[in-house]
């Protein structure tokens, strides 16, 4: 994601490393609509159009000896089957087509926004929202209609003594309905963060032509861009991989909701 600086007022420095993150529609300058295309709407379809690729075109032909995008989308396939079986059990094994879709959108939206010139859907908290929340009413939905009134049990420690059950109970629905929260904020949250960091470093990339200092300034800042960069290259794989286990968690509450 590349910086920019520029001179102002008596040499110094202006710039606003927040901007990367503004929504703007894609054709005019009028107000953002509900419908209106938008900056959001393109990377998240382009997020949608590099699984397909991979997972549709590359992996057609279903070769014995597979090819690197093959060998990328079976190691892909097989890493989210066994998170799902290991933490959701078995029962859990039937809704790895949707844990899956949510892993493969949040990475791809992630590496795709680590280019430059690009826009990173997850940064925005109304993209994570929706995501951490529609999880959260799906897996609340699912545990009541295969529990029913048993889905409680989530929140009644029946092995604590009973003075504290009512007061683990009360802590226990709390934290339940804190979660989407912690999901939503947690993803954008570092994703912004990471972003924003490297704008920073990125935007006294430039000083070397407008100060002596820079001498020194420049050479650290490439460093410090390049160290950042790396490092945000293995968030956008840990955020989408503790999204996804986060998510596995509340399934396998939903399925098995006793303690």
């Amino acid at each position: 994601m590349a910086g920019e600086a520029q001179a102002h007022g008596e040499g110094g420095l202006a710039f606003h490393p927040l901007d990367q993150f503004k929504v703007t529609p894609l054709f005019g300058d009028g107000p953002i609509e509900w419908y209106t295309p938008t900056n959001v709407t393109l990377w998240m379809a382009l997020a949608a159009i590099v699984i397909i690729l991979v997972f549709a075109v590359g992996s057609k032909g279903r070769a014995l000896i597979p090819s690197r995008v093959q060998s990328l989308g079976e190691m892909a396939y097989g890493f989210v089957y066994k998170m799902v079986e290991d933490v959701a059990g078995h029962d859990g094994a039937k809704f790895f087509p949707l844990i899956m879709t949510l892993f493969l959108f949040i990475l791809s939206a992630n590496m795709l926004g680590l280019l430059p010139g690009s826009f990173t859907p997850t940064s925005h908290i109304a993209v994570t929202a929706i995501l951490g929340f529609g999880f959260f009413i799906f897996v609340t939905v699912l545990g009541f209609v295969k529990n029913g009134a048993h889905f409680l049990g989530l929140f009644w420690m029946s092995d604590a003594p009973l003075i504290l059950r009512p007061i683990i109970a009360v802590i226990e629905v709390i934290s339940y309905f804190v979660r989407p929260v912690s999901h939503s904020i947690r993803l954008a949250g570092n994703i912004m963060a990471g972003h924003a960091v490297m704008k920073v470093f990125a935007a006294f990339a430039p000083m070397i032509l407008i100060s002596a200092i820079g001498v020194v300034v420049t050479p650290v800042s490439i460093l410090a861009i390049t160290a950042i960069y790396a490092l945000e290259v293995l968030v956008a794989f840990i955020q989408a991989y503790v999204f996804t286990i986060l998510a596995c968690v509340y399934l396998k509450d939903a399925l098995h909701p006793g303690h």
